[in-house]
């Protein structure tokens, strides 16, 4: 008696809902090949070995000092609202445009994405002095805002949440817009034919379907918002209490006290890393 072909017992188990058992390679029987081994273990030296050498040079001993300081909890406090409150900005105005990229079929909508995305490759220096040249007291929309309603922007706490959220935003547009484009859009078409207008079936609909992506995107804004230096620097410029953030506080630490640079960094890295694992563990896994 002959056995089946491997053609047909595939089939069989298609049609009998048995499990398929995938060939495996020969060359993953004896672990990693040497090729791909020693090119990620050095990868990933190159990523930690920064990161642990913080640590060896951390002064320990110095630490309940700065960690008390009136300078260390203000630029703290000031990023974590500015980091959330460019998050907030970037969820406001990211998902609709992030939908529109991804539901919408209009004339240039691949010059609209390569402009939402311009902000990735674009140096954050430049950043800011395109702001300032936008919304500068001279630029082309601050000029009005300042005559107008005598709104200043720039060097103001409202200018570092404006810097980050410009920097951060493409994150969450990118993010969105592909968990759009992943998602099945006959739910949304179930609920036209239901009488829901459109708005009412992105938000009963689209919006629960496409949370984890949101939130993912919310993560990576937030995580971008609360490192940025180069277009906060340059447009909200460097003034404790008011526009000094972390990064900020760590580049002026470390031309006076390189010490207190380290230990900064350290703060940073701890509440980088304490909030992201939170916020996988509780949104990025959900799905």
């Amino acid at each position: 008696m002959t056995s089946p072909s491997p053609d047909r017992a595939d089939a069989a188990d298609t049609l009998t809902g048995g499990p398929r058992r995938r060939p495996v390679l020969k060359g993953m029987r004896g672990g990693a090949p040497l090729p791909l081994l020693l090119p990620a273990l050095i990868g990933l030296a190159f990523l930690v070995l920064p990161l642990v050498a913080l640590l060896i040079r951390t002064p320990w001993r110095s630490m309940p000092d700065l960690l008390t300081s009136t300078e260390v909890w203000q630029a703290l406090q000031l990023s974590l609202v500015c980091a959330t409150a460019a998050t907030a900005v970037s969820l406001v105005l990211g998902v609709p445009l992030a939908w529109l990229l991804a539901r919408v079929e209009f004339p240039g909508r691949g010059l609209v994405r390569a402009l939402v995305t311009l902000p990735l490759v674009l140096p954050p220096v430049v950043g800011g002095v395109a702001l300032l040249m936008a919304l500068g007291r001279n630029g082309v929309v601050g000029k009005w805002l300042d005559s107008w309603f005598g709104v200043t922007l720039p060097f103001t706490t409202a200018g570092v949440v404006i810097a980050e959220a410009f920097v951060a935003m493409p994150f969450l547009v990118i993010s969105v817009e592909g968990t759009l484009r992943a998602a099945d859009p006959r739910y949304e078409e179930a609920a036209a034919t239901l009488g829901a207008s459109r708005f009412t079936a992105f938000r009963r609909v689209t919006l629960p379907l496409i949370a984890p992506g949101v939130a993912a995107g919310a993560v990576l804004a937030w995580a971008r918002a609360l490192g940025e230096f180069g277009a906060t620097i340059t447009f909200a410029g460097n003034f404790p209490g008011r526009t000094q953030t972390m990064p900020l506080s760590v580049y002026l630490a470390l031309q006076n006290d390189p010490e207190a640079a380290i230990a900064l960094s350290l703060v940073l890295l701890a509440v980088s890393i304490a909030v992201l694992a939170g916020l996988r563990d509780r949104w990025m896994t959900a799905s």
